[in-house]
């Protein structure tokens, strides 16, 4: 360990801890609310700027060659396992701890705009903090023991948060929806733990790497498993439900019902990525196993495609973006299950900034149109929100992967990989992330065009409600049919929540954000173009990652991209006359003619496959799948067991039955206490009778 002072590293998650209690504690109406709305948003945002500078400190110092592994606290030792506190800190560790504390930053700055009309303002600021600390800590750990509590800590947090507005039921569905789902991840992912702990004897990632050869000669008992396949995907199962991949993937549009900057915090930067870093993380173990990294390449491969083909029939603006980053983090898993992880890593950076971008950009259009989500409701807001405007549409051109945007260097190099790879599964995966590129760039811009160009459809009589979707409707009204709205056969009415009224009222016009709010957008919108060109050559084909990435010998992927790549210019040029930029030009051009030229098509496309918009729209029947069979089914269970377990056992026979034994023998026992001295005399002499008969025979003998 050399450079690096652990007490500044420390200090890291420590200073939004400390934040998120002055705020928790001190400015919640539960503690007699004495610190105010000013102290509890400086405090937060002081702690979360610190540990910004001091992870931006440590970057550079360990791209100057600093390093830091070592125990920080030591809990306790069991059995001859230490249980831990500790830092490891290398050029992976760094940059996540950039990226989340700086999006962190911006959330922070752009939730006193967005939630200033909110009660739970203190209490927001306070779970934003807390949720920073938890994933620092997750990101710095050096033992499974301390990644475990991390991973817990912003599983619990997400809960607090995407239930903030515990009024609204469907929050709270959501919020125990995403809890339930990540226990199950979880419960692979301890048993991943289990296993690696019970065969190497430590917690320790360096301890455990040195003996991986243990895992990978032995075999679980009574099977013909090897030990490192199981351990891998049963750690995967795990990222598969921090990271929202198939089938885990159904509670992370329905969070959509927290507010928006914790969506930008939690599906950018933080929880959803959580399963990527630990996955890259953990490269010496899955480099191991080629079961294991081809069951991740084939998971990676059908989120980043089944789940981009729902972002096409959403017309709620968040869960478009959310559909996004759904199929966006099936591209990381895809190029980890490609044995690329460094441009995993690096697709997960990029899109922590543009990602971002979009959904606090998605939050200014919603303050704009007073809290309408509909993007069936607005059109024409170019002129109106001109910041937010030009922010967008650069999230959206690094989103789809524009030559020279951050996510062109991303994505290309994911879609490169894959090509290079030749794990089981490859062929599927290279079809699904280049029919991805389409998809994406078509729902990005159908979006983007629907919100702000074409004609205006807010301050309507009839509008539609949150969340719907019927393209056909959206047809016929730009195409100046003032009832379509109102006659989708898609509307329901919204749901009630902390702010009131939603969308504005006719003759009302939208209006920019404040200072507050576009100010991180215009801060994540320089990232979203700048950092793919600048950290391309150090990141995937430098030395960023030595000894913290390892890639077997037999996964050429990476040594592939090394000697194609010729720099990031050269990249983007070359990008120019590649299908990948084709294909997102054609999803581009696609969606502005159905949707700005000739609102037709859509609605011809939704007549004509109905059922299609049928199954896309009820999400494949996962949900209905999940409560059919999972949650109906416990719900029996619960039942059967409370009425055969509960009563019938527990109840009936152990507690009234023994009651009812009990009066029985009481009963009988009665039958002889009549009171009468002469029935006691008679007893007593037929007593002494039978005992001299039982013993007669032993006095002989």
């Amino acid at each position: 360990m050399t450079g690096l002072n652990p007490n500044l590293l420390l200090a890291v998650p420590l200073a939004p801890l400390a934040g998120s209690a002055i705020a928790g504690l001190l400015g919640t109406k539960f503690f007699g609310n004495v610190a105010g709305r000013k102290v509890s948003t400086v405090a937060t945002i002081l702690g979360v700027l610190i540990a910004f500078l001091l992870s931006f400190q440590t970057l550079l110092q360990v791209m100057d060659g600093a390093t830091f592994n070592g125990t920080v606290y030591r809990w306790m030792t069991v059995a001859g396992v230490d249980l831990v506190v500790g830092f490891q800190i290398d050029s992976l560790t760094a940059m996540m701890m950039c990226v989340v504390t700086f999006v962190s930053l911006m959330v922070h700055i752009y939730t006193i705009g967005y939630m200033a009309e909110d009660e739970g303002y203190n209490r927001f600021f306070s779970y934003i903090s807390l949720f920073t600390f938890s994933m620092l800590m997750l990101v710095m750990s050096n033992n499974f023991l301390q990644l475990f509590f991390g991973w817990e800590a912003v599983g619990l947090v997400s809960y607090l948060l995407i239930g903030f507005w515990y009024k609204r039921p469907t929050a709270i569905f959501a919020n125990m929806k995403a809890f339930l789902v990540n226990r199950v991840g979880d419960f692979g992912f301890i048993l991943g733990i289990g296993l690696i702990l019970a065969y190497t004897g430590s917690m320790d990632y360096q301890a455990v790497f040195q003996k991986k050869e243990l895992l990978t000669t032995a075999t679980l008992p009574g099977t013909d498993w090897m030990v490192i396949t199981v351990a891998c995907i049963c750690l995967f199962i795990g990222a598969m439900g921090k990271s929202a991949q198939f089938p885990l993937h159904v509670w992370l549009p329905d969070s959509m019902e927290g507010p928006t900057p914790i969506s930008a915090l939690i599906h950018a930067a933080t929880m959803v990525t959580a399963g990527i870093f630990m996955v890259s993380r953990m490269s010496p173990l899955f480099e191991l196993s080629d079961v294991a990294l081809s069951f991740v390449l084939v998971i990676g491969s059908i989120t980043a495609l089944f789940m981009g083909f729902l972002g096409i029939i959403q017309n709620d603006i968040k869960r478009v973006v959310a559909y996004s980053t759904l199929s966006q983090l099936g591209y990381m898993t895809v190029a980890l299950g490609a044995s690329a992880y460094s441009v995993a890593v690096f697709h997960l950076m990029t899109h922590a900034f543009f990602k971002a971008l979009l959904f606090l950009g998605a939050g200014s259009v919603i303050i704009g149109m007073h809290h309408d989500q509909d993007i069936r409701n607005m059109g024409g807001l170019r002129k109106y929100m001109p910041i937010t405007w030009i922010t967008s549409l650069l999230g959206s051109l690094a989103l789809i992967g524009t030559p020279l945007f951050s996510g062109f260097y991303s994505k290309d190099s994911i879609i490169e990989a894959v090509h290079a790879t030749h794990i089981p599964g490859a062929g599927f995966a290279n079809f699904a992330v280049l029919a991805g590129v389409f998809v994406t760039a078509f729902y990005s811009f159908r979006m983007y065009f629907l919100v702000f160009h074409g004609k205006e459809r807010f301050g309507q009589a009839h509008a539609h409600g949150h969340d719907h979707h019927d393209d056909h409707a959206v047809a016929k009204a730009a195409h100046g049919d003032p009832h379509a709205l109102h006659d989708s056969d898609a509307h329901h009415e919204e749901e009630d929540d902390d702010h009131g009224h939603h969308g504005l009222a006719p003759g009302e016009k939208p209006h920019e954000s404040p200072f507050v709010v576009w100010f991180p957008l215009v801060m994540l919108a320089i990232p979203s173009v700048i950092i793919g060109f600048l950290a391309i050559g150090p990141m995937l084909h430098g030395s960023f990652f030595d000894n913290v990435i390892f890639v077997g010998q037999n996964h050429p992927a990476m040594h592939e991209l090394n000697e194609e790549f010729h720099g990031p210019l050269a990249m983007a040029i070359h990008g120019l006359m590649t299908a990948p930029f084709w294909l997102a030009l054609a999803g581009v051009v696609a969606a502005y003619y159905c949707y700005m030229i000739n609102p037709r098509v859509p609605a011809w496309f939704y007549s004509k496959f109905k059922f299609l918009h049928t199954l896309l729209d009820n999400k494949y029947y996962m949900d209905a799948f999940n409560q059919a069979v999972f949650a109906k089914g416990a719900r029996v269970l619960g039942e059967g067991l409370w009425r055969v377990g509960d009563r019938a056992i527990i109840d009936g026979l152990l507690v009234n039955g023994s009651a009812k034994v009990v009066g029985w023998i009481a009963q009988l026992a009665r039958l002889g206490q009549t009171g009468y001295i002469y029935h006691y005399a008679f007893v007593m002499i037929i007593g002494i009778l039978g005992f001299l008969v039982y013993f007669l025979p032993f006095w002989h003998a």
